[in-house]
């Protein structure tokens, strides 16, 4: 189920004290806090959101606004028409000039691209209570794809205007679901990330994913692994990979279908035990120009780290089992890797 929006007093007194915090330390997030800067980092200066769109050069700290470009589909994408209708609603209520704020503005951006109004209703957290807003597709991914609907996950970084006027640094992923229609596959539903809170105390590997450079996790993955609900094999397997490959993970609990798209199998994702990961040294996955042989060592490699059930665009012999490897039009863009509890 959607995410629900934050009363209008919450959502000032959360920006207040973000703005607050971002004073205090600038590297540091205090709901749902991106990534370190570092060389293999989301927010990096050599680190581009996808492989069409440039990164903004505005940081959470700096007086000009952020003004990200739009995401637009890259090399390879299955049906992209279909990821570019999901992100342009949301990339359509998350960002908005000063004064755009609220639901009614938002519903009129949305209804301006031909879709629901209605689906504004549905933003969540994206619709805070501020000023101005910039959004940035970090990438959108598949959750699930069929001949005549689809679960788009849209993996993004916002920035609120707070008090003084600065950009905040927060960020959402949401599950957008779509049917096929004429001319264009129509949006239906949105449902945002509900991380949860931040554990008071997190396990040794949960402290050293969140440490460790090589591994890039956006926004509401970040509020995952706070929030102490991920499986420890899975973020064990997450340092494991960082010892051979600098990657970037899309979605690890929050914002993913709590069913197998398609089925009635609940899926590993909101248990904590699994992870996505879309770009692999710096190569996205879906990219045709990206060598077979590094995703598919990277599959290997998952496996050999404990996942049971290793997903990608290419199904792989061998395995411990005779299922470990999989392969779909859904995974076609991205290294699923799931893990027992």
């Amino acid at each position: 189920m959607p995410a629900p929006s934050l009363p209008p007093g919450r959502r000032t007194l959360l920006l207040a004290g973000l703005g607050s915090a971002l004073a205090a330390c600038s590297s540091g997030h205090p709901s749902t806090p991106t990534r370190p800067s570092g060389p293999n980092s989301p927010n990096s200066p050599n680190s581009s959101p996808s492989t069409s769109t440039s990164t903004s050069t505005s940081t959470s700290t700096s007086s000009a606004f952020p003004a990200p470009a739009a995401w637009q589909p890259g090399p390879g994408e299955l049906q992209p028409d279909v990821k570019l209708r999901a992100v342009q609603v949301v990339e359509a209520i998350g960002g908005w000039p000063p004064g755009g704020q609220g639901v009614a503005a938002a519903r009129q951006r949305v209804a301006a691209l031909g879709a629901d109004p209605g689906l504004a209703d549905q933003g969540g957290a994206l619709l805070a209570d501020a000023p101005q807003a910039a959004l940035e597709v970090v990438y959108a991914q598949y959750g699930g794809l069929l001949t005549d609907s689809a679960s788009v996950l849209v993996v993004c970084r916002q920035w609120l205007a707070g008090p003084d006027g600065a950009p905040v640094s927060t960020g959402s992923t949401v599950d957008v679901r779509l049917s096929s229609a004429a001319p264009r596959w129509e949006v239906t539903a949105l449902h945002p990330a509900d991380p949860g809170s931040a554990a008071a105390a997190l396990s040794d590997p949960a402290t050293r994913v969140l440490a460790q450079p090589r591994i890039a996790l956006p926004p509401a993955a970040v509020a995952d692994v706070r929030s102490g609900q991920v499986h420890d094999a899975a973020l064990a397997a997450m340092l494991a990979l960082a010892g051979t490959y600098a990657f970037e993970v899309s979605v690890v609990r929050s914002g993913h279908p709590l069913l197998v798209f398609g089925t009635d199998r609940p899926s590993d994702h909101p248990q904590g035990r699994a992870f996505d990961t879309w770009r692999i040294d710096g190569r996205a996955v879906v990219d045709p120009a990206t060598p077979a042989d590094l995703v598919d060592s990277f599959m290997r490699a998952a496996a050999a780290a404990g996942s049971y059930n290793v997903g990608g665009p290419r199904l792989l012999s061998g395995g411990a089992t005779a299922n470990q490897f999989f392969s779909d039009a859904t995974h076609h863009d991205h290294v699923h890797a799931g893990f027992r509890g």
